[in-house]
Protein backbone atom coordinates (compact mmCIF):
# COMPACT_ATOMS: atom_id res chain seq x y z
CA UNK A 1 0.00 0.00 0.00
CA UNK A 2 1.35 3.42 -0.99
CA UNK A 3 0.22 6.79 0.25
CA UNK A 4 1.28 10.37 -0.40
CA UNK A 5 1.44 12.80 2.46
CA UNK A 6 -0.56 15.96 1.75
CA UNK A 7 0.45 18.85 4.02
CA UNK A 8 -2.53 20.19 5.98
CA UNK A 9 -3.02 23.75 7.12
CA UNK A 10 -1.20 23.16 10.39
CA UNK A 11 1.78 21.75 8.52
CA UNK A 12 1.83 24.80 6.26
CA UNK A 13 1.87 27.07 9.29
CA UNK A 14 4.70 25.03 10.77
CA UNK A 15 6.59 25.31 7.50
CA UNK A 16 6.29 29.09 7.62
CA UNK A 17 7.36 29.05 11.26
CA UNK A 18 10.36 26.92 10.37
CA UNK A 19 11.38 29.43 7.70
CA UNK A 20 11.02 32.34 10.11
CA UNK A 21 12.96 30.58 12.85
CA UNK A 22 15.36 28.67 10.67
CA UNK A 23 18.23 31.12 11.02
CA UNK A 24 17.98 31.26 14.80
CA UNK A 25 17.69 27.48 15.00
CA UNK A 26 20.74 26.99 12.79
CA UNK A 27 22.71 29.35 15.00
CA UNK A 28 21.72 27.47 18.14
CA UNK A 29 22.44 23.96 16.76
CA UNK A 30 25.97 23.59 15.34
CA UNK A 31 27.15 21.12 12.72
CA UNK A 32 27.19 17.36 13.32
CA UNK A 33 30.90 17.50 14.08
CA UNK A 34 30.10 19.17 17.42
CA UNK A 35 27.07 17.08 18.34
CA UNK A 36 27.04 14.18 20.78
CA UNK A 37 26.78 11.37 20.20
CA UNK A 38 28.83 11.49 17.03
CA UNK A 39 27.21 9.61 14.19
CA UNK A 40 28.55 6.48 12.53
CA UNK A 41 26.19 4.53 10.28
CA UNK A 42 27.63 1.05 10.92
CA UNK A 43 26.61 -1.90 13.10
CA UNK A 44 27.09 -0.69 16.67
CA UNK A 45 26.92 2.95 15.59
CA UNK A 46 24.43 5.78 15.91
CA UNK A 47 22.46 7.32 13.03
CA UNK A 48 21.09 10.87 13.18
CA UNK A 49 18.10 11.47 10.88
CA UNK A 50 16.15 14.75 10.40
CA UNK A 51 12.37 14.47 10.73
CA UNK A 52 11.47 18.08 9.94
CA UNK A 53 9.01 20.42 11.64
CA UNK A 54 6.10 19.40 13.85
CA UNK A 55 4.10 21.04 16.61
CA UNK A 56 4.86 18.22 19.06
CA UNK A 57 7.56 15.60 19.46
CA UNK A 58 7.18 12.84 16.83
CA UNK A 59 7.04 9.23 17.96
CA UNK A 60 9.34 6.75 16.24
CA UNK A 61 9.69 2.97 16.37
CA UNK A 62 12.49 0.76 15.04
CA UNK A 63 11.51 -2.92 15.09
CA UNK A 64 8.86 -2.05 17.64
CA UNK A 65 11.30 -0.28 19.98
CA UNK A 66 10.91 3.45 20.70
CA UNK A 67 13.55 5.67 19.10
CA UNK A 68 14.97 8.77 20.78
CA UNK A 69 13.68 11.98 19.14
CA UNK A 70 15.21 15.37 20.02
CA UNK A 71 14.64 18.99 18.98
CA UNK A 72 11.78 21.45 18.91
CA UNK A 73 8.95 22.55 16.61
CA UNK A 74 11.13 23.88 13.73
CA UNK A 75 13.27 20.74 13.49
CA UNK A 76 13.14 17.30 15.10
CA UNK A 77 15.88 14.66 14.84
CA UNK A 78 15.82 10.91 15.46
CA UNK A 79 18.85 9.24 17.08
CA UNK A 80 18.89 5.56 16.21
CA UNK A 81 21.18 2.98 17.78
CA UNK A 82 22.24 0.37 15.21
CA UNK A 83 22.53 -3.16 16.64
CA UNK A 84 25.84 -4.96 16.23
CA UNK A 85 23.88 -7.73 14.50
CA UNK A 86 22.51 -5.36 11.84
CA UNK A 87 23.28 -6.26 8.24
CA UNK A 88 24.78 -3.59 5.98
CA UNK A 89 22.36 -2.07 3.50
CA UNK A 90 19.07 -0.24 3.72
CA UNK A 91 17.20 -0.02 7.02
CA UNK A 92 14.06 1.88 7.91
CA UNK A 93 11.74 2.75 10.75
CA UNK A 94 8.36 4.36 11.19
CA UNK A 95 7.68 7.72 12.78
CA UNK A 96 4.53 9.66 13.38
CA UNK A 97 3.40 13.07 14.53
CA UNK A 98 0.47 12.58 16.93
CA UNK A 99 -2.77 12.91 15.00
CA UNK A 100 -1.17 12.35 11.59
CA UNK A 101 -0.43 9.35 9.38
CA UNK A 102 2.68 7.28 10.07
CA UNK A 103 5.64 7.77 7.75
CA UNK A 104 8.69 5.64 7.03
CA UNK A 105 12.25 6.90 6.75
CA UNK A 106 15.08 4.88 5.18
CA UNK A 107 18.79 5.07 5.87
CA UNK A 108 21.88 3.10 4.89
CA UNK A 109 24.03 1.00 7.22
CA UNK A 110 27.63 0.79 6.01
CA UNK A 111 29.72 -2.37 6.53
CA UNK A 112 32.36 -2.47 9.26
CA UNK A 113 34.69 -5.34 10.05
CA UNK A 114 35.74 -5.43 13.67
CA UNK A 115 38.98 -7.05 14.80
CA UNK A 116 39.16 -10.44 16.51
CA UNK A 117 40.27 -11.05 20.09
CA UNK A 118 41.24 -14.46 21.52
CA UNK A 119 41.03 -14.94 25.27
CA UNK A 120 41.78 -17.73 27.73
CA UNK A 121 39.35 -17.94 30.64
CA UNK A 122 38.25 -20.55 33.15
CA UNK A 123 36.67 -23.45 31.20
CA UNK A 124 33.58 -23.38 33.42
CA UNK A 125 32.75 -19.88 32.11
CA UNK A 126 32.65 -21.15 28.51
CA UNK A 127 31.17 -24.64 28.83
CA UNK A 128 28.47 -23.94 31.38
CA UNK A 129 27.21 -26.50 33.84
CA UNK A 130 23.43 -27.03 33.92
CA UNK A 131 23.26 -24.94 37.11
CA UNK A 132 25.27 -22.08 35.62
CA UNK A 133 23.28 -22.20 32.40
CA UNK A 134 20.03 -21.96 34.34
CA UNK A 135 21.42 -19.00 36.28
CA UNK A 136 22.47 -17.26 33.07
CA UNK A 137 19.04 -17.75 31.54
CA UNK A 138 17.35 -16.28 34.64
CA UNK A 139 19.69 -13.30 34.53
CA UNK A 140 19.11 -12.77 30.81
CA UNK A 141 15.35 -12.76 31.34
CA UNK A 142 15.72 -10.21 34.13
CA UNK A 143 18.00 -8.04 32.00
CA UNK A 144 15.38 -7.93 29.25
CA UNK A 145 13.07 -6.14 31.68
CA UNK A 146 15.84 -3.75 32.69
CA UNK A 147 16.74 -2.70 29.14
CA UNK A 148 13.07 -2.05 28.34
CA UNK A 149 13.22 0.96 30.68
CA UNK A 150 11.98 4.09 28.92
CA UNK A 151 11.85 7.37 30.81
CA UNK A 152 11.22 10.94 29.64
CA UNK A 153 13.72 12.75 27.43
CA UNK A 154 15.67 15.24 29.59
CA UNK A 155 14.62 18.75 28.54
CA UNK A 156 18.24 19.89 28.27
CA UNK A 157 18.92 17.41 25.47
CA UNK A 158 16.52 19.26 23.17
CA UNK A 159 18.42 22.54 23.51
CA UNK A 160 22.06 21.71 24.20
CA UNK A 161 23.98 19.79 21.49
CA UNK A 162 26.61 18.85 24.09
CA UNK A 163 24.16 17.60 26.73
CA UNK A 164 24.66 13.93 25.80
CA UNK A 165 28.45 14.09 25.87
CA UNK A 166 29.70 11.55 28.42
CA UNK A 167 32.81 11.18 30.51
CA UNK A 168 34.64 7.87 30.78
CA UNK A 169 33.63 6.14 34.04
CA UNK A 170 37.30 5.56 34.93
CA UNK A 171 40.59 6.91 33.57
CA UNK A 172 42.91 4.46 31.88
CA UNK A 173 43.78 2.77 28.59
CA UNK A 174 41.27 0.64 26.71
CA UNK A 175 42.14 -3.01 27.11
CA UNK A 176 39.42 -4.15 24.71
CA UNK A 177 37.43 -2.01 22.31
CA UNK A 178 33.82 -2.18 21.25
CA UNK A 179 32.80 -4.66 18.56
CA UNK A 180 35.69 -7.10 18.84
CA UNK A 181 34.78 -10.58 17.60
CA UNK A 182 35.60 -12.58 20.71
CA UNK A 183 36.90 -16.14 20.87
CA UNK A 184 37.00 -17.70 24.35
CA UNK A 185 39.17 -20.81 24.68
CA UNK A 186 38.94 -21.29 20.92
CA UNK A 187 35.13 -20.96 20.81
CA UNK A 188 33.56 -17.98 18.98
CA UNK A 189 31.11 -15.94 21.05
CA UNK A 190 29.08 -12.76 20.60
CA UNK A 191 31.04 -9.59 19.70
CA UNK A 192 32.22 -7.41 22.54
CA UNK A 193 29.34 -5.05 23.26
CA UNK A 194 31.17 -2.47 25.35
CA UNK A 195 34.46 -0.78 26.09
CA UNK A 196 36.95 -2.32 28.53
CA UNK A 197 39.12 0.13 30.47
CA UNK A 198 42.16 -1.15 32.36
CA UNK A 199 42.33 0.05 35.96
CA UNK A 200 43.41 -1.40 39.32
CA UNK A 201 40.91 -2.99 41.68
CA UNK A 202 39.28 -0.37 43.87
CA UNK A 203 39.52 2.48 41.35
CA UNK A 204 36.36 4.62 41.75
CA UNK A 205 33.80 4.22 38.95
CA UNK A 206 31.80 7.34 38.09
CA UNK A 207 28.48 7.85 36.32
CA UNK A 208 29.27 8.90 32.72
CA UNK A 209 26.18 11.14 32.58
CA UNK A 210 23.40 12.17 34.95
CA UNK A 211 21.14 9.17 35.56
CA UNK A 212 18.84 7.18 37.78
CA UNK A 213 20.03 3.77 38.99
CA UNK A 214 17.62 1.15 37.63
CA UNK A 215 19.34 -2.11 38.54
CA UNK A 216 22.23 -3.55 40.54
CA UNK A 217 23.33 -7.11 41.13
CA UNK A 218 25.86 -9.88 40.66
CA UNK A 219 25.73 -11.80 37.38
CA UNK A 220 27.47 -14.89 36.04
CA UNK A 221 29.27 -13.20 33.14
CA UNK A 222 29.17 -9.51 34.11
CA UNK A 223 29.92 -9.85 37.82
CA UNK A 224 28.82 -6.96 40.01
CA UNK A 225 26.87 -4.63 37.72
CA UNK A 226 25.11 -1.26 37.85
CA UNK A 227 22.59 -0.16 35.20
CA UNK A 228 21.95 3.58 34.72
CA UNK A 229 19.01 5.22 32.96
CA UNK A 230 20.01 8.55 31.39
CA UNK A 231 16.59 9.16 29.81
CA UNK A 232 14.82 8.65 26.50
CA UNK A 233 15.98 5.04 26.06
CA UNK A 234 19.68 5.83 26.61
CA UNK A 235 21.12 3.46 29.22
CA UNK A 236 24.58 2.47 30.37
CA UNK A 237 26.06 -0.34 32.41
CA UNK A 238 29.29 -0.79 34.35
CA UNK A 239 30.41 -4.34 35.12
CA UNK A 240 32.95 -6.53 36.98
CA UNK A 241 32.84 -4.18 39.97
CA UNK A 242 34.51 -4.99 43.29
CA UNK A 243 31.93 -2.80 45.07
CA UNK A 244 28.53 -1.31 44.29
CA UNK A 245 28.00 2.03 46.02
CA UNK A 246 24.47 2.91 44.85
CA UNK A 247 20.99 1.44 45.17
CA UNK A 248 18.07 1.15 42.76
CA UNK A 249 16.24 4.48 42.64
CA UNK A 250 19.28 6.63 43.43
CA UNK A 251 19.72 9.71 41.25
CA UNK A 252 23.33 10.51 40.34
CA UNK A 253 25.04 13.38 38.57
CA UNK A 254 27.77 12.92 35.99
CA UNK A 255 30.96 12.10 37.90
CA UNK A 256 29.24 10.71 41.00
CA UNK A 257 30.70 7.47 42.32
CA UNK A 258 28.62 4.35 41.61
CA UNK A 259 31.14 1.63 42.46
CA UNK A 260 34.73 0.45 42.20
CA UNK A 261 36.73 -1.47 39.59
CA UNK A 262 37.06 -5.19 40.21
CA UNK A 263 37.45 -8.61 38.63
CA UNK A 264 34.07 -10.25 39.25
CA UNK A 265 32.31 -12.38 36.63
CA UNK A 266 34.08 -13.72 33.53
CA UNK A 267 37.33 -11.75 33.41
CA UNK A 268 41.03 -12.21 32.81
CA UNK A 269 41.97 -9.50 35.31
CA UNK A 270 40.75 -6.28 36.95
CA UNK A 271 39.12 -3.83 34.55
CA UNK A 272 35.87 -1.97 33.92
CA UNK A 273 33.44 -3.06 31.22
CA UNK A 274 31.33 -0.08 30.18
CA UNK A 275 28.37 -0.52 27.86
CA UNK A 276 26.03 2.05 26.33
CA UNK A 277 22.59 1.17 24.97
CA UNK A 278 20.35 3.28 22.73
CA UNK A 279 16.84 2.00 21.83
CA UNK A 280 17.90 -1.41 23.21
CA UNK A 281 20.92 -1.65 20.88
CA UNK A 282 24.41 -1.75 22.35
CA UNK A 283 26.41 1.02 20.66
CA UNK A 284 30.01 2.17 20.78
CA UNK A 285 30.60 4.24 23.94
CA UNK A 286 33.41 6.09 22.15
CA UNK A 287 30.78 7.95 20.11
CA UNK A 288 29.72 9.72 23.32
CA UNK A 289 33.24 10.73 24.38
CA UNK A 290 35.13 13.88 23.49
CA UNK A 291 38.19 13.11 21.39
CA UNK A 292 37.74 9.32 21.64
Amino acid sequence: MTWVWQPDRRSAVLGTLACLLGTAHAQRIPSNESLWPRTLAVPGGVVRLPLGAAASRPQALADGVPVLVLGDAPAWTALVGVPLSARPGEASFEWQVPGELARRITHTIEPKRYAEQRLKVAPKTVDLSPEDLARFQRERKHQQTVVATLSAVPARWDLDPEAMRMQAPVPGPRSSSFGLRRVFNGQPRNPHSGMDIAAPTGTPVAAPLAARVIDTGNHFFNGNTVWLDHGGGLLSMVCHLSAIDVAVGDVVAAGDRVGAVGATGRVTGPHLHWGVMLNRAMVDPALFLDGA
